[in-house]
């Protein structure tokens, strides 16, 4: 790669007409700048200056360099122009996975005390299946994921999982259907339509293994990806 030290000097000293020019402006010694020149000159494999007299004038190829040295250079004063225009402190980005099993009014109460501490803070949420936001969570495309439940043992990404709390799950019912369910809670499950969560997660999961426990057969009607 070119040392951008050596190409500037090389542009200082094209822009200032010689060497001594040069020194002057970079506050260097004019033996320093020659060395750097020479060592640009090696790297690139070219003669960027002929010698005229006593001064140096451009070849062609060292036309050539000066057009892009000007591009960079130029570029390089913008940026530093902006940055000195930019707020003292500019929002910290916090990007989160949810996975799509994770309600939404929960997935808001968890995120929300984020958005009113003292530092500005902006929020960009993804929403997809575990396997997919573990994966960008691999190589940091995000700061951590919402979850149902802890990474697997079976995923090699390595991270930390921290439990955020629990919930009981409860079960509700028109009343025209409450007067057909027959024998007390939970045995009046059996044979009863039933919502569920869909297949996959890890209240699902639990839900399912709740029912075989107990040996109940609802009556599934239909499947939810999300509670919200």
């Amino acid at each position: 790669m070119v040392n951008y030290k050596h190409l500037h000097y090389f542009w200082v000293v094209a822009k200032e007409g010689g060497v001594a020019r040069a020194s002057e402006r970079l506050h260097l010694t004019p033996q320093t700048i020659s060395g750097q020149l020479t060592s640009l000159e090696k790297y690139l494999g070219v003669d960027l200056f002929s010698r005229v007299g006593r001064g140096l004038e451009l070849t062609e190829t060292g036309r050539f360099v000066l057009s892009y040295a000007d591009e960079i250079f130029s570029l390089g004063g913008e940026l530093e122009e902006l940055i000195h225009q930019l707020p003292a402190s500019l929002p910290g980005t916090l990007k989160v996975g949810v996975v799509d099993v994770v309600p939404k009014s929960i997935a808001h109460r968890i995120l929300a005390p984020a958005l009113k501490i003292p530092e500005p803070v902006r929020m960009i949420c993804r929403e997809s299946d575990l396997d997919t936001l573990l994966a960008e969570l691999a190589v940091h495309r995000l700061d951590l994921v919402l979850a149902d439940r802890p990474i697997p043992s079976t995923v090699s990404t390595r991270g930390y999982s921290h439990k955020l709390g629990e919930c009981d799950v409860s079960f509700f019912a028109t009343d025209k259907i409450v007067k057909k369910l027959k024998g007390d809670f939970p045995q009046c499950l059996d044979g009863a339509p039933l919502l569920l969560p869909s297949s996959g997660g890890q209240l699902r999961s639990g839900i399912d293994r709740w029912l075989d426990k107990y040996r109940l057969y609802p009556r599934v009607v239909a499947e939810f990806d999300d509670s919200a």
